[in-house]
């Protein structure tokens, strides 16, 4: 299915919002509660499914649903639709700080993989699969980097990161990475998960035992502050407040 086109502005620094600019019978297709806000005459259903197989039946779309489940995400994906006249904006935000990244499927040879919470948006005509490490060592230690998901097609779709966003080119070589900081990377990178080094290094080395090595010729995205790195820390600093007499603003949010 050829991916409708659309255009699209990306607003904000800090907690960043991407706008897109659809023609009549355009459609975008969004995680569920990403929307921002929408001019008159977009209307939005939300479906199982991201619309790149009409014809699917419902053990089809059940089990892409079951598949979205295992990522954390809704069950649904909304489709936002201009059915008024002339062109109209939809915008989306990104939950939590950082970077929205776009990404132009036609230019990265229709498919790239992306950490399985990084999705935020796409025009219709995109695929979005689950996908799941091959190798043995990262399903059991490389935590939020063992499910991941694909993006595939010929248009643009919008994934969001932590803090500040890093693209890489590798040229046939190595790059081993903290496995939340992984954004995305192109089909013909190769990801694993390896020891992070010695037995010193990888019990007092804070930086986990573990770690994701990405090696091949092709682009990579990485984050600076994943969202699981930001409550953790998060978490701790709340912890030694309490500890040390008293909440604090932070404290008592966090405690609800």
């Amino acid at each position: 299915m050829q991916s409708h086109e659309i255009d699209y502005k990306i607003i904000g620094e800090g907690v960043q919002l991407v706008e897109i600019e659809l023609d009549p019978g355009e459609t975008v297709i969004a995680e569920a509660g990403a929307m921002l806000y929408m001019e008159d005459g977009i209307t939005f259903t939300a479906k199982m499914g991201d619309g790149t197989n009409p014809k699917a039946g419902l053990f089809d779309k059940l089990l892409a649903a079951g598949s979205r489940v295992i990522t954390g995400e809704s069950l649904f994906i909304t489709h936002f639709t201009n059915q008024g006249y002339g062109k109209k904006k939809v915008a989306f935000a990104a939950p939590y700080p950082g970077t929205i990244v776009p990404l132009d499927l036609k230019e990265l040879h229709g498919n790239i993989t992306v950490q399985k919470d990084a999705f935020l948006c796409a025009a219709l005509g995109t695929k979005i699969s689950v996908t799941f490490s091959r190798k043995l060592g990262a399903g059991f230690f490389g935590g939020e980097g063992f499910i991941l998901e694909q993006l595939q097609g010929d248009g643009k779709a919008f994934v969001h990161a932590g803090g500040t966003v890093i693209e890489r080119y590798l040229n046939n070589e190595s790059l081993r990475v903290d496995t939340g900081c992984i954004v995305g990377f192109e089909p013909q990178i190769n990801y694993n998960i390896e020891q992070a080094g010695n037995l010193r290094s990888m019990v007092f080395g804070g930086e986990g035992i573990f770690l994701a090595t990405l090696r091949g010729t092709g682009k990579v995205w990485l984050q600076s502050m994943p969202i699981g790195k930001l409550i953790s820390k998060l978490s701790i600093f709340s912890s030694n407040t309490r500890k040390e007499g008293g909440t604090g603003i932070l404290g008592k949010i966090l405690e609800g």
